[in-house]
């Protein structure tokens, strides 16, 4: 099972990347296509809705947009919702590979969902931590 980490799905929305934005777009798309179940974690979800309204502010989105935008992607990729181990794991992930707090409790909640692949931006492609392998997906 895949995830995806915000990072990658921000750029859907910014029109200040417009490379960034057209590989994020085409990417998602290929992701769709796919027969592999790719989750949307709450986490991501949350973060998600923070910086869609962050471009509300700066004039990017309408405040229906927003709400439109990410109920796109809850009905694109089931939300994956956290359970308390989560966050032991998050502590043993933060110790044993010297993450950020966001960072680890991210890994954690794919550990929890059973994802083996995060596409994200901001980890280390390639990867590999407790079984959870990072891609970035503007390298390839």
């Amino acid at each position: 099972m895949n995830a995806i980490d915000t990072n990658v799905l921000a750029y859907l929305f910014d029109p200040n990347e417009p490379v960034k934005q057209r590989r994020a777009n085409e990417f998602v798309l290929g992701l769709l296509s796919e027969p592999e179940e790719c989750v949307l974690l709450w986490q991501v979800g949350v973060e998600l809705v923070a910086c869609l309204r962050k471009y509300q502010m700066k004039g990017f989105l309408s405040a229906e947009d927003v709400k439109i935008r990410f109920q796109e992607m809850v009905n694109s990729f089931r939300l994956q919702l956290p359970t308390a181990s989560l966050f032991e794991l998050s502590f043993t992930l933060h110790e044993r590979h010297s993450l950020s707090h966001w960072d680890s409790l991210l890994l954690a909640a794919c550990r929890d969902a059973g994802v083996t692949r995060l596409y994200s931006e901001d980890l280390q492609h390639g990867g590999v931590y407790d079984g959870v392998v990072v891609e970035n997906p503007f390298l390839s």
